[in-house]
């Protein structure tokens, strides 16, 4: 079961009412918040909850189908764990939703608890998302309080380069590469060198993907 400490919000998007009702108050029982969508556009046009969330997909819709919509929320960059549902399965829509991220595909009707343990997989893998876009975020903001010559320092360290070595290499003396040495890692919050050379990675990553 999902307990209260594990709360979030669930997206229900299916044209039966009947289906939006049932699965309302089954995540309700839970502590969960539901928000309930007609159609692909209707959702995609919404202001929703900015927490995490698991997405309860219908596979035919009026107008876009669920599939349609998995893939326009990846061209928007909308990271929201989907969960398909259908009453009609078939294999090759089955594995196109899977092998396009989809984190469950139940068939109709399906057991409360099938549906309960995939919503509970999809707000723990988005919580552990935002956990992690969260822990980024940080990184990037000790890093701009750096000047440049300790980003270079941090840089020469995170790349196993001795004192004595980054020194000769910047041109500048043994102690000044040590007081910009302690200084980075005071700002960046690093305990150890291994986590300094974490955070350069992370660093690393986002200037490549940044270009």
């Amino acid at each position: 079961m999902i307990s209260s400490a594990n709360a979030g919000v669930v997206f229900v998007v299916d044209d039966d009412r009947t289906v939006q009702d049932g699965i309302s108050n089954l995540l309700h029982s839970v502590g969960l918040d539901v928000e309930c969508f007609d159609s692909t556009d209707a959702f995609l046009r919404s202001q929703r909850s900015d927490r995490a969330s698991c997405l309860l997909l219908d596979v035919c819709l009026p107008g876009k189908g669920g599939l349609d919509l998995q893939c326009d929320m990846k061209t928007k960059g909308i990271e929201i764990p989907i969960v398909f549902m259908t009453g009609h399965p078939d294999v090759p829509t089955g594995v196109e939703a899977m092998k396009g991220g989809a984190l469950e595909f139940l068939c109709k009707p399906f057991r409360e608890q099938a549906l309960l343990e995939a919503v509970r997989l999809g707000l723990e893998k988005d919580r552990a998302r935002r956990a992690e876009v969260d822990c980024v975020a940080a990184i990037l903001t000790k890093y701009a309080s750096l000047t440049e010559r300790e980003r270079e320092v941090m840089e020469k360290v995170a790349s196993g380069l001795m004192n004595k070595q980054i020194a000769a290499q910047l041109g500048i003396c043994l102690v000044t590469v040590k007081v910009h040495r302690g200084s980075v890692m005071r700002k960046m919050g690093a305990r150890s060198l291994a986590d300094l050379v974490r955070m350069a990675d992370v660093v690393a990553s986002m200037k490549r993907a940044r270009g």
